[in-house]
């Protein structure tokens, strides 16, 4: 269940228009009968596992006063001792009911379901179970422009990035080209999008084209290529600082394939279950079990971006130990260095993946966890591009060379020279700690103080 639950909130956050659409489309019944097919057909099937549990385990437990399991129309609740309340959560049957909050059913001292004075009959409380359906929608269209607003920073920095990098020939290497594929990936998903949540209406949706299935195929298709080349960028770095057994370059090839190729296959079967099992309009439902056929190989990239990314900070914490710095300043550096690689591995979505009960704290959940994925992008060419070292450095040289050609006179002519040679050897240095294109970077050949010295500046590799 919890599993579940993860998934849930994990497709709600990377598909808020497609949730903004359903609500629409329930608050404008375009598909009515088949809203009222999966309303009921969830309540019979929870009704029909109550019953079940009802007559498994139908033998009094203990001769202590308790109120029997009992099914109330909407839920099942389990056997509870006298004088005691019983909780959960409440179900999401009908769209103006808010699964983040809790029914409550009381357990008299008698041993019996509370009665509801005017009828005379058991009662369960789902007051709380009714949403603000004004103050969600002002939610949803919050985040809606969040969104937006998000991708679209992101999508101008991300290009702005990829340029710099196609222009400076220096800033070629094998850690760059990776960059580059995440930055496009990046890139490929915000556009699509803005596309899904500025393009679609209500009459697109309803109409059920084949180009919306399409652009809805495509969505998915690259949102697993953006999560599995966060992957590629995972097993390049812990190669690079924890493996450290490659004399040569590592072959690019295998890291097209899984950021490019892989994320194919689960996205066809989708399609393909989607249109044989659950064939709903523009596939924009959530409510099926098969976009665990997404979801799944990406959990999985996640979780193994965070195993690298623990045992990445493991190496930086037993390197940073030999050179008997004070403990506190070794896992000051290893934090940093931990934390700078987040948000090129994607672990946030793990770390965020817990939504907490009550209104409140699940709408501050949302906007956190929304602004730190549709800024994801701005994010990562900020601190790995705009605030690298490398292109900062290129930068200052290339500005530097521009104001002596220029000829802006003899003082500042020499300053620029001192500043522009100070410049190329602080790059030289930087690539012959990190570039995976150079002799110095291959590790097996290293003494013990070159790969201790690499293992120390490893928090300023991507910065």
């Amino acid at each position: 269940m919890k599993l579940k639950r993860w998934f849930v909130s994990f497709l709600h956050l990377w598909n808020v228009f497609l949730n903004h659409k359903q609500t629409q489309q329930q608050q404008y019944p375009t598909n009515v009968y088949h809203d009222l097919w999966v309303t009921r057909n969830k309540i019979v099937t929870a009704q029909f596992e109550c019953y079940q549990r009802i007559m498994k385990d139908n033998n009094t437990k203990g001769k202590e006063s308790m109120c029997n399991r009992t099914w109330d129309g909407l839920l099942c609740w389990e056997d509870t001792n006298a004088g005691s309340t019983s909780e959960q959560r409440c179900p999401d049957y009908y769209n103006n009911f808010d699964p983040s909050e809790k029914a409550v059913k009381i357990c008299t001292d008698s041993g019996s379901w509370f009665l509801y004075p005017e009828t005379n009959r058991t009662w369960t409380n789902y007051t709380r179970c009714f949403s603000d359906d004004n103050k969600r929608d002002t939610t949803t269209m919050n985040l809606l422009y969040l969104a937006l607003i998000g991708h679209g920073l992101s999508v101008t920095s991300l290009i702005i990035s990829l340029g710099m990098f196609f222009y400076f020939k220096s800033l070629s290497c094998q850690r760059i080209t990776l960059h580059k594929n995440l930055f496009f990936s990046f890139i490929l998903n915000s556009v699509i999008t803005i596309i899904l949540l500025t393009a679609n209406n209500q009459e697109f949706v309803q109409r059920n084209l084949t180009s919306c299935k399409v652009s809805v195929f495509i969505h998915l298709y690259l949102l697993g290529c953006n999560f599995f080349w966060m992957l590629c960028e995972g097993i390049y770095l812990h190669t690079l600082i924890v493996v450290a057994v490659f004399a040569r370059k590592q072959h690019l090839m295998w890291y097209y394939l899984l950021g490019w190729g892989f994320p194919l296959i689960p996205a066809c079967i989708h399609a393909i279950a989607r249109s044989y099992y659950y064939n709903d309009n523009c596939w924009i439902s959530s409510s099926t079990s098969l976009l665990y056929i997404i979801h799944g190989p990406i959990f999985a990239a996640l979780l193994v971006n965070l195993f690298f990314l623990l045992n990445i900070m493991r190496v930086l914490i037993t390197k940073l130990k030999v050179t008997h710095q004070a403990e506190f300043i070794v896992y000051i550096k290893a934090v940093r260095a931990t934390l700078i690689l987040i948000p090129l591995l994607g672990v946030q979505f793990l770390l965020l993946s817990y939504k907490p009960a009550g209104q409140v704290y699940s709408e501050i959940h949302d906007y956190i966890t929304h602004i730190l994925m549709h800024y994801q992008g701005l994010l990562v060419a900020t601190i790995f591009c705009f605030f690298n070292g490398e292109v900062q450095g290129v930068l200052r040289r290339h500005w530097n060379q521009y104001r002596i050609q220029s000829g802006s006179g003899l003082g500042s002519h020499s300053d620029a020279l001192r500043s522009a040679s100070y410049t190329a050897s602080s790059i030289t240095e930087v690539q012959g700690c990190y570039s995976i294109d150079g002799n110095s970077e291959n590790m097996n050949g290293k003494g013990f103080h070159d790969l201790e010295t690499s293992i120390l500046k490893a928090d300023n590799l991507y910065s």
